[in-house]
């Protein structure tokens, strides 16, 4: 049996008659720029998440860019993030002018809030969790410290719409939030894609105007902005995708307990926290374990041929050297050396699912 890590063109062949009408209605149109489906879509957006204000973006990581930048994130400051994310976290404070600061995560994966205080400097401004794998952060402990700091706080939300904490939404807790909608995220359009979450009105005429190089609704040149604008086309195909989108949800839902279930004996294994918490709803973007001998279990699978990642190809953002991270992060480092993502999607059938819960088991027996 072969079990991809992700089967990229089964997105489209599911459905593949909806989406070439989609694709023809649009283009004949000829609506494919900040039209009615772009427009459609931030709502539909704004009411599954309940966020204020949605914008489409290029990609999540231009939407992170903006939002930092409309959101008043001042130069020259820092902001503190978890060291598990993708360098894009990072990236987005830099060209925003202030510098990241990556601390360690725990063994959920997420930002260790045990350690925030100890990263504040007088030059810090904001945190930045990243809601990691489809699960958002202790979201309680970290707004109290930055409220007893003054420091406004952003989400990288890329990998979370529709992930909850206390039931408040990913991407809506803090000034503003990134979606990814990269085609290997729960909700993945045929190319780059991402959308801004913002909560307050002047935040989010501000990101509005940087999306289309600074332009009003008069078509006046105000500010200085940039060209990063969803798309119509993939507007309408993930106006469609949503009305199957608690599907899936919970089709990955049922998967992580068929993983918790035939793995969690295992005692080399550390697997994430299951979908019944109470405080946590978790959508499981990835599946993301700990696992001793990492690298055989990988080679493993494998040569039974089934796919496997290590995110961010292995490497922590204070691993980056070469970018002037000096951190010394150990609890990162350790986790670093031990995880991998197994098969996590909505299409995966059970018998695919059994196959993988077999072969794990079966190395750890050998």
């Amino acid at each position: 049996m072969k079990v991809p890590f992700f089967p990229y063109s089964d997105l489209y062949l599911e459905d593949k008659d909806a989406y070439q009408t989609i694709f023809n209605d649009v283009s004949t149109k000829g609506a494919f720029i900040l039209q009615k489906e772009l427009e459609d879509f931030e709502k539909i957006l704004c009411d599954f998440t309940g966020s204020k204000y949605a914008l489409g973006m290029g990609n999540a990581t231009d939407a992170l860019e903006i939002g930092l930048i409309a959101g008043g994130l001042k130069k020259g400051t820092e902001v503190i993030i978890s060291s598990h994310t993708m360098i894009a976290t990072a990236s987005a404070i830099v060209v925003a002018g202030a510098t990241p600061v990556p601390i360690d995560c725990g063994n959920d994966h997420m930002i260790d809030v045990t350690k925030i205080e100890s990263a504040i400097t007088e030059r810090t401004s904001a945190i930045m969790p990243t809601q990691l794998n489809g699960r958002v952060c202790e979201m309680d402990t970290i707004f109290n410290i930055a409220d007893k700091h003054n420091l406004d706080v952003y989400e990288d939300s890329a990998q979370a719409l529709g992930a909850k904490y206390k039931n408040k939404t990913a991407g809506t807790f803090g000034i503003a939030g990134c979606i990814s909608f990269y085609p290997a995220k729960t909700m993945g359009c045929f190319g780059d894609g991402g959308a801004l979450l913002i909560q307050d009105k002047e935040v989010y005429d501000k990101a509005k105007l940087i999306r289309d190089h600074g332009r009003n609704e008069e078509n006046k040149i105000v500010m200085w902005g940039r060209n990063s604008r969803l798309d119509n086309i993939q507007a309408a195909i993930m106006i469609h995708k949503m009305k199957n989108y608690d599907k899936w949800i919970i089709r990955r839902r049922e998967i992580a307990n068929m993983y918790n279930e035939g793995l969690s004996h295992i005692d080399d294994l550390l697997l994430p926290p299951p979908p019944e918490e109470n405080t946590h709803f978790d959508i499981f973007q990835n599946y993301e374990i700990q696992a001793a001998k990492r690298d055989e279990l990988k080679i493993f699978l494998s040569d039974n041929g089934i796919g496997s990642l290590q995110q961010w190809s292995g490497v922590a953002i204070h691993q980056c050297r070469e970018l002037g991270f000096n951190q010394d992060l150990s609890l990162t480092d350790k986790v670093f050396s031990k995880i991998l993502m197994i098969p996590m999607n909505h299409l995966l059938t059970n018998d695919q699912v059994q196959y993988v819960i077999k072969t794990v088991n079966q190395f750890y027996k050998e």
